[in-house]
């Protein structure tokens, strides 16, 4: 029908308009998109000034001259330009978390995991409703855990481990029913394990392992149907294990170690968790017997039930068929019957070919060790039954296992000689014999052992001389082969080029001769005890070139001539003792200005004069000097004549020699006596010495990675004193004296880690030094999950980092950290004298490569201890070729040719040769 013009006019007006109202809507969601936009970008660039460290400099691409779609870590819907994932892991970012990360409203997944992040977790986080992953593990967060995280109830993965949280689960979190992963392990959480937890039907795993969790676990948990892992390790939590919980079928990952659990291992377990393959609950209180059924899960391949109270007979012939097993660890139980048939199990593991770890340390295995001991797996890194039953000898088929690092068969009762094929384990680096029935001599093939850093033979029959061969044990840091029958002179081969830093103890043996000089070679060494022999001459000069000995014991031999003027040089000295010999001459006055002696004895030798009153003779309970007739003075408590320029009356001589004499006699007698006795007790004493009761001395020469866990408190946040590239630093309190230490923890996950653990033991056994921060040992070992674990212990340092001082926190202010100039001053000469000996008294030379305040560490007097060896490298004689120096200079690593401020605010210009090298 046609159109009348006025008709057409109005269709026209109408299709105008039509037209506008399509275009406005268009600019109205264009304007709308735009501001959107500008809302994220606001966000980002808000996140990105709460970013006080970015050492890779990751925000210098988050600048407007590109969008910020294409900033490094952020990922945009393509269909809007919204931003849905942020990923910034491992970046080692610093700062806090901007609470306008809460306007990012199309977040889908935030991950800031591994970086530095501070401060609590902002409650804006509750704003992101489409969020289905949310990663912040491994930061120093702090505070509780938002509750209103729960309005994120799409979230699937919920990542929180490794922080620094506090107070209970909030309960709020029920109702995030989505949830697949739950990690809040490793923060300091109290409260209980939330029941509600039984309602996540789709939870794969979850672990709230290292934390402060009290009470029991709940049987509700035996609801997840489709729960994989399932960790609680080193908790506070007591009572028994839901029967519940055995029933979950789909369980793989099964730890509840380090807790107060107790009751028996149901009999059927093997039956119920068919697809067991970690299975772990050590340091609990578990009773009854290894359960025969677990041969069923044919998966296992770790089964770690040490510390608990187990009992019976270990089911091997049953375990056999589990060709997987990698670890088995029944340390401290009371496994065994002490009858000849117990270790018979070993014939059947011989099946396991995979094998690395099996420990039964104190048990109450007996019988002899089997000739079948030589089929285990050749991959076997570790082998320790020590503190059991076991008689007889050790088969010679033990050097089949060439693999292993750790062999210990301490505290039995086996005897025979020790066979020459033990020299064939050329990987093995402790090697623990104590304590036992062993005769004949040592053998020389001991000296193929070039990677030995531990080796204890002592309280056995070894007899003949000591092999010379032993010097080619060049990374031997201990070495004690006290409490034997050998005979013969001291070795200089043992000494005159070895890497000996914690202990050499010859004690308690028939060694005659003197005491080689080449003992000033063991510049490192920190305790040298030689007592107990029949050695002869005098005491060597080069004694004084031991600048590291804190403990050295000479006793009850038959040394003469005087006290070596050289001993004032070891200004670390803290007991020395040259009683019971033939000493003589005047008491050295520089014994007074050793300021960190505090046991000195003179005993029974024939010394004479006046004894000085200062330093150490001040205190009567730290210094003994009976038996030395002719010294006179000192303080009134050590009851000594009076000294006087008359000559005695011949009565008066008479009267010492009726009254002195005799009464000298019988301080002896009574002495000897007690030496004796201590000495027949003292293998008893050290084999009944419980894990509780090892002291600052018995860590020297040895520390399991659940004697960490306990002075840790489970590593717990409470204890953690600092953290780096490489691993964190805990608190740790040795159980047995309270003695604090510093316990490095490496993450081995963080690439580079192995490597620095390495390079720090091998700088830290080639050196000691008062100012640089002693070690007191090392622990290779598996953790409660299987994992590798590495970690260093420290003296602990009171008054923590130099970086404190200078730039202290809010909290630090609080406390007025203030350095007076000689304060800065003695630092400084301090950390100088440290590098100068780093530079010139080690062989080779040791560059820090990473000097600065926050590896500066203060004792409790304000004695600086440079710490940190991670980096360190090794100066070859090469380096005096200036070709050499360059190429060395090139692959330096740390803060090269640069002093952080810190450093350079206390420390002068100090140059020495190869300065230009090492800063």
């Amino acid at each position: 029908m046609k159109q009348s013009p006025t008709q057409g006019r109005r269709t026209l007006f109408k299709l105008q308009v039509f037209i506008l109202v399509c275009m406005s809507t268009v600019l109205e969601s264009a304007s709308l998109r735009s501001f959107e936009n500008e809302t994220d970008l606001l966000a980002l660039l808000d996140f990105k000034r709460s970013i006080t460290k970015d050492p890779h400099h990751i925000m210098s691409s988050w600048n407007k001259s590109i969008h910020f779609c294409s900033w490094v870590g952020v990922t945009c819907n393509p269909s809007n330009n919204r931003v849905i994932i942020l990923n910034l892991e491992a970046q080692e970012l610093e700062g806090s978390i901007a609470p306008s990360i809460g306007n990012l409203t199309y977040l889908t997944q935030l991950n800031l995991t591994d970086n530095k992040f501070h401060g609590e977790i902002p409650q804006e986080l509750g704003r992101l409703l489409h969020l289905q992953q949310l990663n912040l593990m491994a930061n120093s967060l702090r505070g509780n855990i938002p509750a209103n995280i729960s309005h994120c109830s799409r979230l699937r993965v919920l990542d929180l481990g490794i922080n620094g949280l506090i107070g209970p689960v909030p309960d709020q979190l029920s109702s995030l029913l989505e949830l697949t992963h739950l990690w809040l392990d490793t923060n300091s959480l109290t409260g209980s394990v939330p029941a509600w937890l039984g309602n996540f039907s789709s939870l794969y795993a979850f672990s709230f392992g290292e934390n402060n969790l009290q009470g029991s676990i709940p049987s509700e948990l035996g609801g997840l149907t489709s729960l994989r892992k399932f960790v609680l390790a080193s908790n506070n939590l007591s009572g028994t294990v839901p029967s519940s919980i055995y029933n979950i079928s789909s369980l793989y990952y099964f730890t509840i170690a380090n807790n107060h659990l107790h009751g028996e291992l149901p009999p059927n377990i093997g039956i119920t968790l068919p697809n067991l393959e970690v299975f772990a609950g050590g340091i609990n209180k578990f009773t009854g017997n290894i359960p025969v059924s677990l041969s069923n899960a044919s998966r296992l391949w770790l089964l770690d039930f040490a510390e608990n109270g187990l009992t019976g007979e270990f089911p091997a012939e049953y375990f056999g068929s589990l060709v997987r097993l990698v670890k088995i660890n029944f340390d401290d139980n009371s496994l065994g019957t002490g009858k000849t048939s117990d270790l018979n199990f070993l014939t059947f593991l011989a099946n396991c070919t995979r094998l690395e770890v099996l420990c039964f340390i104190n048990n109450r295995f007996g019988g002899e060790l089997p000739e079948s001991i030589g089929n285990l797996s050749t991959k076997l890194r570790q082998l320790c039954l020590s503190g059991n039953l076991i008689h007889g000898s050790i088969p010679i088929g033990i050097g089949n296992l060439v693999n292993l690092t750790k062999l210990e068969l301490g505290d039995n009762n086996l005897g025979g000689s020790l066979p020459e094929e033990i020299g064939k384990l050329q990987k093995l680096e402790g090697l623990l014999l104590n304590l036992n029935k062993l005769s004949g001599p040592i053998p020389s093939s001991l000296g193929n052992l070039t990677s030995l850093t531990k080796l204890f033979m002592q309280g056995n029959r070894f007899e003949g001389s000591i092999p010379p061969s032993l010097g080619s044990c060049k990374n031997l840091l201990v070495l004690n082969l006290s409490t034997n029958s050998l005979n013969g002179p001291i070795p200089k081969e043992l000494v005159e080029d070895s890497s000996l830093s914690i202990s050499l103890t010859l004690s308690n043996n028939y060694l005659t001769g003197s005491l080689p000089d080449e003992v000033g070679k063991l510049v490192q060494l920190a305790e040298l005890d030689v007592s107990g022999n029949k050695l002869s001459g005098e005491i060597p000069e080069t004694l004084g070139s031991c600048l590291s000995l804190e403990r050295l014991h000479l006793e009850d031999n038959e040394l003469e001539g005087t006290i070596p003027n050289s001993i004032k040089d070891l200004r670390g000295l803290e007991e020395i003792d040259v009683s019971q010999n033939h000493l003589f001459g005047k008491v050295p006055e520089f014994f007074v200005h050793l300021r960190t002696l505090k046991h000195l004895n003179l005993s029974y030798n024939h010394l004479e004069g006046e004894l000085p009153k200062e330093g150490i003779f001040s205190n009567a309970t730290g210094v003994s000097v009976l038996g030395n007739d002719k010294l006179c003075g000192g303080i009134p408590e050590l009851l000594l004549p009076a000294c006087s320029s008359r000559k005695p009356q011949s009565s008066l001589g008479l009267l010492a020699a009726e009254v002195i004499i005799p009464l000298s006699c019988g301080i002896a007698l009574t002495i000897s006596l007690c030496f004796f006795i201590a000495g027949c007790s003292m293998a008893k004493r050290s084999r009944d010495r419980s894990l509780t009761s090892r002291t600052y001395e018995d860590w020297k020469s040895g520390v399991s990675y659940r004697e960490l866990v306990q002075s840790t408190d489970g590593f717990s946040i409470n204890n953690l004193i600092g953290s780096g590239s490489f691993g964190s630093v805990y608190k740790g309190l040795i159980s047995g004296d309270g003695t604090a230490v510093a316990v490095k923890v490496f993450n081995l996950q963080q690439h580079g880690a192995s490597k620095s653990f390495i390079d720090e033991c091998k700088a830290l056994r080639s050196i000691r030094h008062r100012n640089l921060l002693k070690i007191i040992t090392a622990c290779s070992s598996i953790d409660n999950q299987g994992n590798d674990f590495k970690s260093l212990v420290f003296e602990f340092m009171e008054n923590g980092s130099l970086d404190s001082w200078l730039h202290p926190s809010e909290d630090d202010q609080s406390q007025r950290k203030r350095l007076s100039l000689i304060q800065r001053l003695n630092i400084a000469i301090d950390v100088a004298s440290a590098i100068n000996h780093l530079h010139h008294y080690c062989e080779p030379s040791i560059v820090h490569c990473d000097l600065k305040p926050s590896n500066v560490l203060l004792d409790e007097d304000m004695v600086a201890h440079v710490g940190d060896f991670g980096l360190a490298s090794f100066l070859l004689e090469a380096l005096d070729d200036p070709s050499e120096i360059q190429s060395i200079s090139d692959g330096l690593k740390g803060s090269i040719g640069y002093i952080p401020p810190g450093i350079s605010s206390i420390l002068p210009l100090y140059c020495y040769k190869r300065t230009s090298i090492a800063i």
